[in-house]
């Protein structure tokens, strides 16, 4: 009797395929195979052989396997297996995560040869007015081997001028397999960098790749140099033989990140976010799958790749909600790298200047061990931080007098100035002071932001657009004024105030190029005098040494939402934005504009103690009994009206009767229409996590038995992040 794989393809279903193994075809877990599925042929992975089906049904063979070896070796495919039960997602959907999207569609897992090209002709024959031809054809000349078309683009030159070229016989293409990394320096082996004092015993307590798993807690204060605590760690530890993982939070971190760990460990760095193309995924996929000793700098789905000989994991800036992915697969990239240090027997090191009260209250609690770095490296001391209360002042473009009056003294010495503004655009709101009439998203519970440079007013939740007006749209008056301040409304009072001061916007709108967040770096890094206006963007692990004064617009947001994360995240935004102060020569100063200057929060905040305020917000956890003291999950549900959503929450909220669990709702979302999608949600919260995941598990399974109408859907988010 022929042998029987248990099959998961990559759709939104909770359950596997059973096909025959045909004579001759050896599988294991984790191989890629075609297999028949309905009229089609599909990409499946193996999640297990020799399985006994069900009797009375008929089995399809497998066609093939797609390539000999596992795409998924064991360890990976465990660490999917834990994380699609313990986030509650189809396995199929979770396995294929950890494959580029050529590999998906079922494509040869081999390089492409990569087009390269090479100069033939003298170019004599060009005419005079061809510069930019006569000029790349040049270009080739001077290289032996001829250039990529990467390596073209990249030099500033078009497919168009090579494509002329070729046409004219004066260049010709042949092939080399691709080679994405920098040349290695001779010298990269004996660069370890020098430490301070303070540093060397941070590293002294952490646990070495040879003593299993182990994961530590790196509280390290901004400008205190976690980042060569990271490089000193891999260099002394690391062998030349292994590999290791370092997670960083936003891609814009990602080239400031490479160039410091590329001066150390030069060709193994490798990198892996969504904006590498086709070919670069699948090369580091390779790379990773197939041993090589690489240091792989990468984004949230880096964790989930099929390393073999992964030694250490370090997680950058582990409390950034970047981390935690917001739809479809829902799991904590941080959570993930943890559960894969232990189920690996290797080392995480989890590092931040304002620890999520998730890992601080491990390291209280003995599971993580807690090494505190609190000085700031070199000769530079922490930022002073004071509170600058703004009511009754008359702001422009959100500042007051003395907030301008501290930028002028900044600017006047030679130095830089950062201001926060926590929203883009121009404007949040465009009201009629005359009716009171305010634009609205006509697809979401929200107000349209104006945007004065594009002339344009956006939804920032659902990307609808239309075109601003000077006149009010309901009553037809003049008097419609936008209300509120936003990067760009900040940016013109400063550029109208400073004239002759650059002032460098830094939010999503203005990084939107490829490489424009890199220029806009080089351009605070010259340390000619300038002002940075941004959002948080602005906020997470950059170095800007010329910096000495930060303005924090408003500090208010998070005091009153009702998301009970809202006060840490208010309070780990406003000491990592202020965190780029003084990190040089010159002492620092934080302006932290505010309306409650008295709220206790902001007061402890002015003391600049992060694990003083951790210990108060997490006493509040405490009472009011929300993680990390219980377990929390949310079921959502989208439909074309609320009344659907509710009713389907509803129907499951019986099943949630359990003992220990607190269930509240179905309530409408805190954004009840997004994109002409009614939102809801049914909150449970639990004191034993097993008992929920179980409970869950069972939840799950009967919502997929039920034929839904096609226009509602429903997901379910475990830890979630957001609880509005």
């Amino acid at each position: 009797m022929s042998s029987i794989a248990r099959i998961a393809l990559n759709r939104p279903l909770r359950r596997l395929f059973d096909y025959r193994i045909p004579e001759g075809l050896d599988l294991v877990p984790g191989q890629r195979v075609q297999i028949p599925f309905g009229r089609q042929h599909a990409t499946g992975i193996v999640v297990e052989t020799g399985v006994n089906p069900p009797a009375g049904i008929t089995i399809k063979p497998v066609i093939s396997a797609i390539e000999p070896w596992p795409a998924l070796p064991d360890e990976t495919l465990q660490l999917l297996n834990w994380a699609s039960n313990y986030y509650q997602h189809p396995l199929g959907e979770c396995l294929f995560t950890a494959l580029p999207a050529s590999l998906r569609k079922g494509r040869a897992a081999e390089e492409k040869p990569e087009q390269w090209w090479a100069a033939v002709g003298t170019g004599e024959e060009l005419p005079n007015n061809a510069h930019k031809q006569r000029a790349l054809l040049a270009w080739l000349t001077d290289r032996d081997n001829g250039a990529s078309e990467r390596d073209i683009t990249q030099a500033g030159y078009t497919r168009a001028q090579l494509r002329a070229l070729q046409d004219k016989k004066l260049v010709e293409p042949h092939s080399r397999a691709i080679r994405y990394s920098a040349t290695t320096d001779p010298d990269i082996d004996s660069r370890v960098p020098a430490l301070s004092a303070a540093q060397v015993e941070a590293a002294r307590q952490l646990a070495p790749p040879g003593d299993g798993f182990s994961a530590s807690l790196l509280y390290g204060i901004t400008g205190s140099g976690k980042t060569e605590i990271y490089l000193h760690y891999l260099k002394t530890n690391l062998e030349a033989d292994q590999q290791a993982l370092v997670l960083v939070p936003e891609i814009n971190l990602t080239p400031q990140t490479v160039a410091r760990f590329r001066h150390y460990f030069g060709d193994r760095i490798v990198v892996w976010h969504s904006a590498l193309n086709d070919g670069e995924r699948l090369s580091t996929w390779l790379k990773i799958r197939h041993g090589e000793p690489v240091v792989l700098i990468g984004t949230r789905s880096a964790v989930l790749l099929p390393f073999t000989g992964l030694k250490t994991i370090i997680v950058d800036e582990e409390h950034d909600s970047s981390y935690k992915q917001g739809e479809g697969f829902r799991y904590s990239g941080r959570d993930v790298a943890v559960y894969r240090a232990h189920l690996n027997g290797c080392p995480v090191i989890l590092g931040s200047a304002t620890p999520s009260l998730e890992s601080y209250y491990n390291a209280q609690q003995h599971k993580y061990r807690l090494v505190r770095l609190e000085e700031r490296a070199g000769n530079a001391q922490p930022p002073e931080i004071c509170l600058l209360d703004i009511r009754s002042r008359p702001l422009e473009g959100g500042l007051s007098k003395p907030a301008l009056e501290a930028i002028r003294k900044t600017l006047e010495n030679g130095q830089q100035a950062l201001v926060f503004v926590n929203r883009r655009g121009f404007a949040p709101v465009m009201m009629c002071f005359d009716c009171g009439h305010i634009v609205e998203c006509p697809r979401c519970d929200t107000r349209l932001t104006y945007h004065r440079r594009d002339r344009a007013m956006r939804c920032h939740h659902c990307d609808y657009q239309t075109a601003a007006t000077d006149h009010c749209p309901e009553c037809r008056s003049e008097a419609f004024k936008p209300v509120g301040e936003g990067t760009e409304r900040s940016e013109d009072i400063l550029a109208t105030t400073f004239p002759e001061t650059p002032i460098v916007r830094v939010d999503r709108d203005s990084t939107q190029r490829k490489g424009s967040i890199q220029g806009i770096l080089n351009t605070v890094n010259t340390g000619k005098p300038c002002v940075l206006v941004g959002t948080q963007m602005l906020a997470k692990g950059h170095d800007f040494p010329g910096v000495t004064l930060v303005v924090v617009v408003n500090a208010d947001g998070g005091l009153f939402s009702v998301d009970f994360r809202a006060p840490e995240q208010l309070i780990q935004t406003l000491l990592q934005v202020s965190g780029r102060a003084g990190r040089g020569r010159v002492p620092g100063q934080v302006l932290v504009q505010t309306c409650h200057s008295d709220h206790p929060l902001l007061r402890t905040l002015c003391n600049g103690r992060y694990l003083d305020m951790a210990d108060q917000l997490l006493a509040e956890r405490e009472a009011g009994q929300f993680p990390p003291f219980r377990a929390m999950a949310i079921f959502r549900a989208e439909a074309d009206s609320m009344e659907q959503g509710l009713t389907l929450l509803d129907s499951i909220k019986p099943l949630t009767q359990a003992r220990g669990i607190d269930v509240w709702g179905p309530l409408p979302a805190l954004i009840a229409r997004r994109a002409n999608r009614h939102r809801s949600q049914l909150v449970l919260n639990a004191d034993n996590r097993k008992r929920l995941n179980f409970l869950l598990k069972g939840i799950c399974e009967q919502l997929d038995q039920q034929k839904l109408p096609g226009n509602l859907k429903w997901m379910i988010d475990v830890d979630p992040h957001e609880t509005g």
